[in-house]
This record gives structure tokens, sequence and C-alpha cells, in this order.
């Protein structure tokens, strides 16, 4: 399961009971792969700031967005960070899965795991 570029829709306080939601729908040691804005590139911030889709967004960080996954049952497994060479700088893009684990890309991903009880 996946949910990209919806939890920064979701007003912080219910973003507990989503993840529980999600959490239910899952089978046991079943994946979920959490996708979100990386509130750190100036590039997603930008985008961001000029969408009337996100005007009331409030992003996260992908550390709270891996504490919001440990708080609600999650194995958080892993965080990549995605989408960081833009199409004037394509001829770069090769370096990006070298690149990922550190906070630059416009997006990131954490994929998490449910417990097997």
């Amino acid at each position: 399961m996946y949910c990209h570029g919806v939890l920064h829709h979701i007003p912080p306080p219910q973003r507990a009971h989503a993840v529980q939601y999600i959490l239910r729908c899952l089978q046991p040691r079943g994946f979920f792969a959490l996708w979100e804005n990386n509130p750190w590139n100036p590039g997603a911030r930008h985008v961001m700031s000029h969408c009337a889709f996100d005007r009331d967004a409030v992003t996260l960080t992908s550390g709270e967005a891996r504490d919001l996954l440990r708080t609600g049952g999650f194995e958080v497994l892993y965080t990549d960070f995605l989408f960081i060479f833009p199409r004037v700088l394509r001829l770069l893009r090769s370096l990006e899965p070298w690149l990922s684990r550190f906070p630059i890309g416009t997006q990131y991903m954490v994929l998490a795991r449910k417990a097997s009880n």
C-alpha cells in the first residue's frame, strides 16, 4: 500500500488516526510506502507555495513522518530522498541512487512494515 502526497493535507492532530486506519488495512508484515514533499528542499517549497491545492497544506519532515509511523505501530525500514536533479540537470540523474540517503530530493519515501502480530 502507498500514500503519495496526502498526509500534508490531513490536519496534524488527525494524522495519527489516519496512520492507524492504514495499519488496520494491512495484512501482518504488509508494506506501506509513504511519499511526501520534502520541506527542506527549496524547489518543493516553491512549487507548493504556488499551488492553490497546497494552500492549506502543513508539511512534515521525514523525521516527523518516521516518528508518526513508528508511534502508529509500524517498523520503519528506510527513507529515500528522490527527484534531486531538475530537468535542466538531467544528465546528473544517474547519481541519484547514491544520493538518495541525503535529504536533498524534492520528495521522500518512507518504507515501513506492519508488525507480524
